[in-house]
């Protein structure tokens, strides 16, 4: 099952998701990048407790068979299993329907109101896909192809 850069985290998702689920974990993300002269394929997985340690080494024993039976990468690679932290990044629809009610910020291409950044408690997508915050001023909409990115947004200097 050999597959181009491309296709190689369709090809992974496709092993991954279902172990996940098996796991009794979730399958938050899977990249495939280039860092220097080496090659990470990074899959990242959550639970509703959380992910520790533990569960990483046991997506990572129970997915590696099936990465080298699937064959879907070519070359030598490093693979990661880990969480997606306090601070995540929010790219699909998946990953912000399970933050809502999450503090996050967005940073847009280009300012609006002069600003391209806000920070606010994420409450979705609106029926046109806009990403919809609460900020201290009002709720606010931003078209999905004016966000350059998407992330919980976490106040370490809080007391909480």
């Amino acid at each position: 099952m050999k597959k181009g850069n491309g296709g190689v985290v369709g090809a992974v998702k496709t092993i991954a998701e279902p172990l996940a689920e098996q796991l009794g974990y979730f399958l938050w993300d899977v990249e495939y990048v280039k860092e220097g002269a080496e090659m990470y394929l990074r899959i990242t997985i959550d639970s509703e407790e959380g992910i520790n340690i533990e569960d990483c080494e046991k997506m990572h024993r129970a997915i590696d068979p099936l990465l080298d039976e699937a064959d879907p990468i070519e070359g030598a690679y490093h693979l990661e299993i880990s969480s997606p932290g306090i601070e995540r990044d929010l790219k699909s629809d998946m990953q912000i329907n399970a933050c809502e009610g999450w503090d996050v910020e967005v940073r847009l291409y280009a300012p609006v109101d002069g600003a391209k950044s806000f920070l606010g408690v994420l409450e979705g997508l609106d029926g046109d896909g806009n990403v919809v915050i609460e900020c201290a001023d009002g709720v606010r909409r931003f078209p999905r192809a004016s966000v350059a990115s998407l992330k919980t947004h976490y106040d370490f200097d809080s007391d909480n």
